[in-house]
């Protein structure tokens, strides 16, 4: 589910942003009225991109703090298998540096 919205927050992003710059290359090109028009369309676009990311960043910290809540709760309700946990993980990635 974290992966969709990932993908399409992604997407949306980069569509905001070509978007964008499509619309400063016409302004650029335009003057007067046109070019005016043309700047606000692509300053609203960009507050768009920049509170869709506010909102993924939001997102984002509610996600990693559920994440460790959850870690936190396991570690206190199994102390000595998070320790072993912990300590083959340490051993494996131990062995995968020695390797090289």
């Amino acid at each position: 589910m974290l992966t969709s919205h990932l993908k399409t927050g992604r997407t949306d992003m980069k569509t905001l942003v070509q978007d964008a710059q499509d619309l400063f290359r016409e302004a650029t090109a335009a003057t007067g009225l046109k070019a005016d028009e043309l700047r606000n369309k692509g300053m609203a676009l960009l507050e768009t991109a920049m509170e869709k990311a506010h909102d993924a960043q939001v997102v984002a910290v509610e996600t990693g703090k559920e994440i460790a809540s959850t870690a936190d709760d396991y570690v206190h309700e199994n102390p000595w298998r998070a320790v072993a946990v912990s300590a083959t993980v340490g051993v494996l990635i131990g062995m995968l540096i020695a390797r090289k």
